[in-house]
């Protein structure tokens, strides 16, 4: 019996190690045309790091936008799993759409994005689909993918 508990305890252990260490993550490239993934600066809508003040300084910012032109191809950061839609507004407009993603070990939402699919896997580089006119919503702002974690944390630390 007791070798039984010892062989229990030692497979755990192994599971346990072979899980993804998420603070070794790094974003890849996640827009075509942005390679880098350049963090969206301040323009007359705002600023785009993670914390920025919103709504006149009521709220904070709780996600990071990566510069990204209306149209542009957005791409899966490493493999990744959908899990669904995820909408950024309670009232429709021309950019409320996105996915839930999970991979690395991370779970993170990308919207104003039209994805291909919202369910399945994608390796990383693939296609997960188009960025929305952001234009149309709010003109003069610099275009964007907007990158939030699933507890909301700050991404930074990922890219």
């Amino acid at each position: 019996m007791r070798l039984y508990i010892l062989f229990g305890f030692l497979l755990l252990a192994v599971i346990c190690s072979c899980g993804v260490d998420a603070s070794q993550v790094k974003f890849g490239p996640l827009c075509s045309g942005n390679p880098s993934n350049h963090i969206r600066e301040c323009d007359k809508k705002g600023c785009g790091a993670y914390g920025a003040p919103r709504n006149n300084g009521k709220g904070k910012h709780e996600g990071l936008d990566i510069v990204c032109a209306d149209g542009a191809t957005v791409f899966a950061p490493f493999d990744v799993k959908l899990n669904g839609k995820a909408v950024p507004y309670r009232v429709n407009n021309a950019i409320n759409d996105g996915v839930n993603l999970s991979g690395g070990g991370l779970c993170f939402k990308l919207f104003y994005v039209k994805p291909i699919k919202y369910s399945g896997t994608l390796k990383k580089g693939q296609k997960i689909g188009t960025l929305l006119p952001m234009q149309k919503v709010y003109p003069g702002i610099t275009s964007h993918v907007h990158v939030q974690m699933c507890d909301r944390s700050d991404p930074t630390k990922y890219f």
